[in-house]
């Protein structure tokens, strides 16, 4: 228990409650609030970046900001205060994004510019998953992950032929068109190529020959179906997950028996009694 509140326990249980907690109308309120909270400081950073309005409204949105900073500083430290294990709450993910979203302002009294950091805040708004249930979709996400870090090596194989298409084609067209078409270096031309094959172009630099005109209109081509590999490979891989889930979850099922009495379908089939309600299964 929280030293700060060792001599109030209750009134330490209801903070908790309201804190930490969404099924309470308090804490719901409380989270809801923070999340505006969070919102209003956004907003004033961005206005800040405004020469004109900064140069007009520059007080309040100080002041502004320094309320939004103080009463972050707050719940940060009554969070601290009435969890059991601060530790814990210290090394867990909501627990570094409040720190890391509380940390920018305070970086403003020694360096200049580092007020706009405090979008890190939007991080923040990450709670809403938990306000509003919708933490089970972060499952989801989970699954795209794990596709991800089961398709690197193949992601890696990809990028690295990709680097190697556009070096070459870099070089082509920087022996292709030289400087006074705005080809002026190797590096730069990789950059064209870049550019081109991701479907970008931002047409600062094009090329004037012939030659090189055809070169482009085939990175171009090939542009499209790069982009579409990366994409295939995440989705095939999320196909073989699903896949491997379902079979996983097929074979509990049939190494598993439902109990009749309570309903439990998470029974082994050598059990002779039901873990939840003890009704013998004999």
């Amino acid at each position: 228990m929280s030293h700060g509140f060792k001599y109030f326990p209750k009134l330490r249980s209801k903070l908790y409650l309201i804190v930490f907690g969404t099924d309470t109308k308090l804490g719901k309120l409380f989270d809801i609030v923070l999340l505006y909270v969070i919102l209003g400081s956004i907003i004033a950073v961005m206005l800040e970046s405004v020469q004109e309005i900064d140069a007009e409204y520059g007080w309040l949105l100080v002041i502004l900001e320094w309320t939004f900073t103080g009463l972050f500083t707050i719940e940060y430290a009554l969070r601290l205060l009435i969890t059991r294990k601060p530790s814990r709450y210290v090394s867990s993910w909501l627990g570094i994004v409040d720190l890391v979203a509380l940390l920018p302002a305070y970086l403003t009294l020694f360096i200049s510019g580092g007020s706009y950091l405090v979008v890190i805040r939007a991080f923040r708004l990450l709670r809403v998953f938990r306000i509003l249930k919708l933490t089970r979709y972060l499952g989801e996400a989970q699954v795209l992950w794990n596709a991800l870090t089961a398709s690197k090596q193949k992601i890696v194989v990809f990028l690295l032929s990709v680097s190697s298409v556009v070096t070459i084609m870099g070089t082509l067209m920087y022996m292709i068109e030289g400087g006074e078409n705005g080809f002026t270096s190797i590096p730069r031309s990789i950059y064209w190529a870049i550019v081109t094959v991701t479907t970008v172009g931002y047409g600062d630099i094009a090329p004037q020959t012939i030659v090189g005109q055809s070169f482009a209109a085939l990175l171009m081509l090939m542009g499209y179906a790069i982009i579409a590999v990366p994409t295939g490979i995440v989705t095939a891989q999320i196909a073989v997950e699903e896949m491997e889930n379902r079979d996983v979850r097929r074979q509990q099922n049939v190494n598993t028996k439902q109990c009749n009495n309570c309903g439990n379908k998470k029974i082994s089939n050598n059990a002779l009694f039901c873990e939840n309600c003890g009704k013998n299964l004999s």
